[in-house]
């Protein structure tokens, strides 16, 4: 039995109208695919769903490329005679061109977020998937970089600071020399001035040291002519303490 004929109206019943949209969408973007590849034809083809999800497919590199060319041939013979109004009917068509691309850059922004992903079919998932697994490697990869150069500049950073504390080490070391030769050499000077001082000393106790006399022993004094002349000095004429008076010599 042939499939019956299919009544040509709003399907009513959301799930149904959904899946017939999914299927027929992607039957009609195969058949502009097999055009593009089997006539060599430069196809563009543009959907929106009744949500305002944007579906394209273009055989060329780019779809403004081919919108332009069909703006050309379409309204390139017109553009000199065209009136205000018709122009600006075209700039409000284009106004809504890009609107409509902004539009599907947010949409698409929001489905790499995970956000709206109810109306996309396992295909357009898959294809998510992988876009969202290569930004992940980058991301990844661009990481592991910054942290590699981040990492080298650290090891730089820590060489510096080596050199640094060596160079510090070798003069506080030379500051150390320095300050232990002069305390050495003052304890020298200091212990050399002290032992001239004790020889000095000792030296000056020698020279000087008390003479062990007699001390009733008088200079020019003789004991037996002192003897002699007390006896023949009168009383009153009498040496005192044994001393001769100066006027008797």
């Amino acid at each position: 039995m042939g499939r019956g004929r299919v009544e040509l109206k709003r399907i009513e019943n959301k799930i149904n109208r959904q899946v017939t949209f999914a299927k027929r969408r992607n039957g009609l973007l195969k058949k502009a695919y097999e055009l593009s590849i089997l006539c060599d034809a430069e196809v563009a083809l543009i959907i929106f769903s009744n949500r305002g999800k944007l579906y394209e497919f273009c055989s060329s590199s780019s779809m403004l490329k081919t919108l332009e060319r069909y703006q050309k041939c379409s309204y390139g013979a017109m553009e000199v005679q065209k009136p205000a109004k018709e122009l600006e009917q075209s700039s409000y068509r284009e106004y809504l061109n890009l609107k409509t691309r902004c539009e599907s850059l947010q949409q698409t922004q929001r489905n790499l977020l995970g956000e709206d992903l109810g109306p996309l079919n396992t295909k357009e998932l898959e294809q998510l998937e992988r876009q969202l697994e290569s930004s992940l490697k980058h991301v990844r990869s661009t990481k592991t970089q910054h942290m590699i150069d981040l990492l080298s500049d650290l090891q730089s950073k820590e060489h510096m600071l080596i050199e640094a504390n060596r160079d510090l080490k070798t003069k506080l070391d030379e500051i150390d020399s320095r300050t232990q030769l002069r305390q050495t050499s003052e304890h020298g000077h200091d212990h050399q001035t002290m032992l001239y001082g004790t020889q000095h000393a000792q030296t000056q106790g020698l020279m000087f040291q008390p003479l062990d006399c007699n001390p009733t022993l008088k200079i020019g004094y003789n004991a037996v002519v002192s003897q002699q002349m007390h006896a023949a000095t009168p009383a009153h004429a009498q040496p005192v303490n044994g001393f001769i008076p100066g006027w008797m010599l």
